[in-house]
């Protein structure tokens, strides 16, 4: 792969799949609006043109069938990379997904493998409230079988699509849409295609801040802010949710004696009160605080502009978790951190895709 500098995340997904393609006939890629002109946010654009009607075609509007089409391609001997533009639609392939596709390799004592894998587009815009905005990635993350992946950067983005695709077994790759337009350099050095190793985004004695895809963002964002007030913050970005990289979770919380974990689904269940019953079960002697979960509120996603108001969590909240946790009083310019929020967007410099 050559350098790509200024590279947008939905060109790291869309050149990890034609590299993906380009060196393994065995690849295919299909799903909902994949050969269509918006190519699912520009992520499939050029592919069918690139590699012909065989290895790049839409699926049904039928999200089970299609997903159990993908299953059986998978057992064939192919290697289908699946679209769903929404998680909420996919959850009417559950079955196929759970049932199928994460059991074979067991079932069959390792003599079959379903190298599957499913994107899934998460995150909230548009006042698409409830059930258009969901993230189970603790649902997916609890599946014995399944691995399941939140790149948060361009590199993660091209280099985590690659090993998912490569990958014997079923992978759940979950991309933010607000992250699509996000913008890094692309380079051989800054590609790790690993899915069990988390990244270390800032280092800092005082507390350990663990994040995924969106969050991971706002994380670094909180824990900037932080620093310029003192306090110097772990962000660890776990890119994999299933296998988590506990090794890197314990070495940071080993050192700093805290920890925050965020999750940008409901607190209750969470992946986020997975990570913290861990450390609080196997590593009670570390800590020197309660360990935290900053999650969003047990109820289905509002779409009106006053109730998604201070509903997602953010940069702002994460600070002041880091504080309280801290038992440093809260600075009044924390209001500044995130500034005015326009409706179900991240900020005045959103342009889309919705």
């Amino acid at each position: 792969m050559p350098d790509q500098p200024n590279t947008t995340f939905r060109d790291g997904i869309r050149l990890a799949t034609r590299d993906a393609m380009a060196a393994d006939p065995s690849v295919i890629c299909t799903g909902l609006g994949v050969t269509d002109p918006g190519g699912v946010f520009g992520t499939t654009s050029g592919l069918l043109a690139d590699f012909g009607p065989d290895r790049v075609f839409d699926g049904p509007t039928s999200e089970n069938a299609m997903t159990g089409v993908g299953v059986g391609a998978a057992l064939a001997g192919l290697k289908p990379l699946m679209s769903h533009q929404r998680l909420d639609f996919f959850l009417l392939a559950m079955d196929q997904l759970v049932n199928s596709a994460a059991k074979w390799h067991y079932m069959f004592g390792g003599h079959v493998a379903v190298p599957l894998t499913i994107r899934l587009v998460i995150g909230r815009g548009w006042g698409q409230g409830p059930t258009h905005s969901q993230n189970y990635q603790a649902w997916f993350a609890h599946v014995p079988g399944l691995k399941v992946v939140a790149p948060a950067y361009p590199r993660d983005a091209y280099g985590l699509l690659r090993a998912s695709i490569e990958d014997p077994n079923p992978v759940v790759f979950l991309e933010h849409r607000w992250l699509h337009n996000a913008v890094g350099d692309l380079t051989p050095d800054e590609v790790s295609g690993s899915l069990d190793h988390a990244r270390m985004c800032r280092e800092g004695g005082d507390i350990t801040i663990c994040a995924s895809g969106l969050l991971t963002l706002e994380a670094i964002k909180a824990a900037d802010w932080l620093a310029s007030h003192g306090v110097f913050c772990d962000v660890i970005d776990l890119r994999t949710l299933n296998p988590l990289d506990w090794t890197t979770i314990f070495s940071s919380v080993s050192k700093t004696g805290r920890l925050v974990a965020v999750d940008s689904a409901a607190m209750t269940g969470s992946l986020a009160g997975e990570i913290v019953a861990r450390i609080a079960t196997d590593g009670y002697s570390i800590l020197r605080s309660a360990p935290v979960r900053v999650a969003q509120p047990d109820i289905p996603e509002p779409t009106s502009h006053g109730l998604t108001k201070g509903f997602h969590v953010d940069a702002r909240d994460i600070a002041e978790a880091v504080l309280t946790n801290l038992e440093i009083p809260v600075a009044a310019d924390i209001e500044d951190l995130c500034g005015p929020q326009p409706h179900d967007v991240p900020g005045p410099w959103f342009s889309g895709p919705f």
